[in-house]
């Protein structure tokens, strides 16, 4: 497990492109068999990416729990939610069998022991993006389809940011103690998303970005709105966002990301929004 430190605001204003990537750019989620994850300091958020191919992955494959957590397994004071970005897979939770497809969304609640992945073709192996939050309270582990998700249509063709958010581990749809999780599809010819452009003090926020096609690139911009900075990124990578960084992008091409928030309150609108023409 990478562990990532909180970085400041002050601070942030003279790191290099290298130390920007280092710090909040989540380059490699995907091998085969493997459990890649990076822990935040950033209100404790955990991200994974899990890859089964030839075998059955546990949840906690290569991470020393109690080093990492002080807790006898994974989810004893944490939640989790994943989304499955490749081919069909299983998800096995105590016992029960979760099967997620292309964009299936699943929530497991605090106190899941055994949490075992696998794919159901080595050929076309799943990919389970994974994020994870401290958790004081269990909920309803459930199984989240495109059909279950609140959609909220935004922007337009005149400005590159037409899209569709779809609200899945959210208010509005489930209870969770923090985690809210959801999937951003733009329309092709748009490439921007979260304009105009925000912060929220009381949350942070991770962002992976997936279906960029290949030789195509999503700079997201982050940072303070008065002196921002950008990182590049390619197809399924994530960045962590602090409460202090706007998070926004543009593709050269149209791309889905999912977000996913941790902090004070899951208040989707509670925004703290920056005019277009304030940035710098």
């Amino acid at each position: 497990m990478d562990i990532r430190y909180s970085c400041n605001q002050r601070d942030f204003k003279r790191y290099t492109t290298e130390e920007t990537r280092k710090e909040f750019l989540i380059e490699t989620l995907f091998t085969p068999d493997t459990v890649n994850a990076v822990y935040s300091h950033v209100d404790r958020m955990v991200t994974l990416g899990i890859m089964p191919v030839n075998e059955t992955v546990p949840l906690d494959k290569g991470i020393d729990i109690w080093h990492n957590f002080g807790t006898q397994y994974f989810l004893e004071r944490r939640e989790l939610g994943m989304f499955n970005v490749g081919g069909s897979g299983k998800v096995s939770v105590d016992g029960t069998v979760y099967e997620l497809d292309y964009k299936d969304c699943l929530y497991i609640t605090m106190g899941a022991k055994e949490v075992l992945f696998c794919s159901d073709d080595v050929a076309k192996p799943a990919k389970f993006y994974i994020v994870s939050a401290p958790a004081h309270r269990s909920y309803e582990t459930r199984l989240l389809k495109i059909a279950d998700a609140a959609k909220k249509p935004l922007g337009a063709m005149e400005t590159a940011n037409k899209r569709t958010i779809n609200q899945f581990i959210h208010p509005s749809v489930l209870k969770t103690c923090q985690l809210s999780m959801g999937m951003t599809r733009l329309d092709p010819g748009s490439v921007w998303n979260t304009m105009p452009v925000h912060t929220h003090e009381r949350r942070m926020e991770v962002y992976f970005y997936f279906e960029v096609p290949e030789n195509n690139v999503v700079f997201h911009m982050m940072g303070e709105g008065k002196e921002t900075r950008h990182i590049v990124m390619q197809n399924e990578q994530a960045v962590i966002s602090p409460s202090w960084s706007i998070h926004a992008g543009a593709g050269t091409s149209n791309y889905t990301f999912i977000w996913a928030m941790g902090g004070e309150n899951q208040a989707f609108d509670d925004m703290d929004e920056i005019p277009t023409t304030e940035l710098r």
